[in-house]
């Protein structure tokens, strides 16, 4: 469930931190209030996109911080999934906004939108103010059906997605394989020419940085015969050179060591040091030597790197890419010259593969059928407690005329809110407080199978009100049974229905306005559905009104649980 909600810097709100109960939490608040911008927030934190104004004037950041207390397998199963860490089962999200950038947070490690939205969709479930009109759109039915029938889809979705992935890729293949004699002739004569190219090359691994470095040495040969004759004349026997001077100290400290033993240890260093000089004397005279005559092989290191940087230029900017590129001609060469062959293998590949989600989707459908049967009976039962009382519900399917990652089905919710009416889209009965009622409808169903802990409502009550309002507030209770709710209303009916209530109001001192939010008491909450009843003029009886309202929802509550 979702513990703790604390935002600063905001739109209006300067700071205000709020801890959330179990069950049914009620937000309320006069128009205007800012009870939009905290649910704004919260879809902040889990990633959603800000206006560049959202950040409260004069501040440098905005912070959401949301704390969710959760011993959901699938959200430990993801959080070790992408290396963050859970300790006891909290669960802290933050965005820190700032001006052209954010920073998303997740138990205090950073994280990408991608990684923060996949554990936010196994957290909590959003339902906007329009996100009722969703409703409108057929892909949005089928999407319902299915999280509603994931238990016994399992993964056959996955497996279908990617089988159809191997199908539409043969497919591709196979349209693109058409090729008259001519043109296949053409291909096998190029190909063969290519493949003749790189072969005849016979180039070795790392060659071309060898030859590279041969060549660097080649070019400058010069240079280095020149400063190696150099190197070699100071470290060699002349009057004024190192090996002449340390000859002679060796002959000096050989007659001194014969005066004192200490002078032995000097003279054997002194030799070592001869000896030394000797061997990279005698070194850097053969290296010399190697360096005559270098004309003919940097000729020919020349030649060889122009013929691997003239295939480079033309197969790829390796060697391993060229000798890839070697072997997918190769390959092509083989379909080509026993064409009759590959198409026949390539024809019995994509039978093969058509048939195999030709069947999935088939079992994807036998199961969307039968499942769709008993949801939109449990849709239409939540729809009548929702006052639809000649109400119909159902779902319709058409086939595609080809196959998708999804299967080969359309389906549509149809319904009829009238005795005598045909059942007909939602698009052309349903108005915008009837598809609001709807969607709670299904989201009380979908409740039950949901493993999500907190579903929030931003005005689900829009559009309703009198008898109808009693049945959504019961609905709601009846939801928060099993969930975490945190609903925003204006309706005192749901009010009054609150396990937790809690006021937003928005408050100025003449130079700035800023939003904020308490829980409200027993008798605080009779007075705020009072205000939601009465308006501009709150009397005795108004307040009698909201208590025995109070007390009603309670004796409701009581006979649901």
């Amino acid at each position: 469930m979702l513990v703790s909600l604390h935002v600063k810097n905001f739109a209006i709100i300067n700071e205000v931190e709020v801890y959330f109960k179990d069950h049914l939490n009620i937000l309320s608040g006069e128009t205007g209030a800012g009870k939009s911008i905290i649910i704004g927030s919260i879809n902040a934190a889990l990633g959603a996109k800000v206006p560049k104004d959202i950040l409260r004037t004069g501040a440098e950041y905005a912070l959401v911080e949301l704390v969710f207390d959760t011993s959901d397998e699938a959200v430990m199963e993801k959080m070790k999934e992408l290396d963050l860490p859970v300790e006891d089962g909290q669960i802290i999200i933050s965005r820190k906004i700032m001006s052209g950038r954010s920073v998303c947070k997740v138990n205090g490690e950073n994280v990408t939108a991608a990684a923060l939205s996949a554990i936010a969709g196994l957290l909590i479930d959003i339902h906007g103010q329009h996100e009722h009109q969703s409703l409108l759109y057929k892909s949005k039915h089928l999407e319902i059906l299915d999280r509603y029938a994931k238990d016994e889809i399992g993964t056959l979705k996955q497996e279908l997605e990617q089988c159809y992935r191997e199908y539409s890729k043969l497919k591709q293949e196979r349209n693109q394989a058409g090729i008259d004699e001519e043109k296949r002739l053409r291909e096998i004569s190029f190909l063969e020419y290519e493949v003749n190219e790189i072969k005849s090359a016979a180039l070795r691994p790392g060659e071309d940085e060898e030859l590279a470095a041969y060549y660097k040495k080649l070019f400058h040969a010069n240079a280095i015969s020149e400063g190696l004759q150099n190197v070699y004349g100071f470290t060699g026997y002349d009057n004024t050179a190192a090996g002449d001077a340390i000859g002679r100290a060796v002959r000096i400290l050989t007659k001194l060591s014969e005066y004192d033993d200490t002078i032995a240890g000097f003279l054997q260093q002194a030799t070592d040091i001869e000896d030394l000089l000797n061997d990279f004397n005698r070194d850097v005279s053969q290296y010399i030597d190697g360096m005559e005559n270098q004309g003919e092989e940097l000729e020919i290191t020349t030649r060889r790197l122009d013929l691997i940087n003239h295939l480079k230029s033309k197969y790829g900017n390796s060697l391993e890419q060229i000798k890839e590129y070697c072997k997918s001609c190769e390959e092509k060469l083989d379909k080509y010259q026993d064409y009759d062959a590959y198409i026949s293998k390539l024809d019995k590949q994509l039978s093969i593969a058509e048939a195999k989600v030709k069947s999935l989707s088939e079992h994807l459908s036998e199961i969307r059928k039968r499942k769709a049967v008993i949801l939109t009976n449990k849709i239409k039962e939540a729809l009548i407690a929702l006052n639809f009382l000649d109400v119909k519900f159902e779902m319709v399917f058409e086939p595609l005329e080809h196959y998708s990652a999804n299967g080969f089905d359309e389906a549509e919710f149809i319904i009829s809110t009238n005795p005598g009416e045909p059942l007909k889209p939602l698009s052309r009965v349903a108005s915008g407080g009837e598809l609001s009622r709807i969607m709670l409808g299904i989201k009380s169903v979908l409740a039950d199978k949901d493993e999500i802990d907190t579903l929030i409502f931003d005005e689900i009550d829009v559009g309703v009100s009198g008898r109808t309002a009693q049945k959504v507030s019961e609905q709601l209770s009846v939801i928060a049974n099993h969930h975490q709710i945190i609903c925003i209303t204006h309706l005192p009916q749901i009010a009054a229905m609150a396990d937790s209530h809690y006021i937003i109001e928005k408050v100025t001192d003449g130079i700035s306005t800023q939003t904020s939010i308490k829980e409200l008491n027993e008798d605080e909450s009779i007075g705020e559905i009072a205000r939601i009843l009465g308006g501009a003029v709150i009397t005795d009886r108004v307040k009698e009104n909201a208590r025995e309202m109070k007390e009603l929802a309670a004796a409701t509550k009581k006979y649901n649980s």
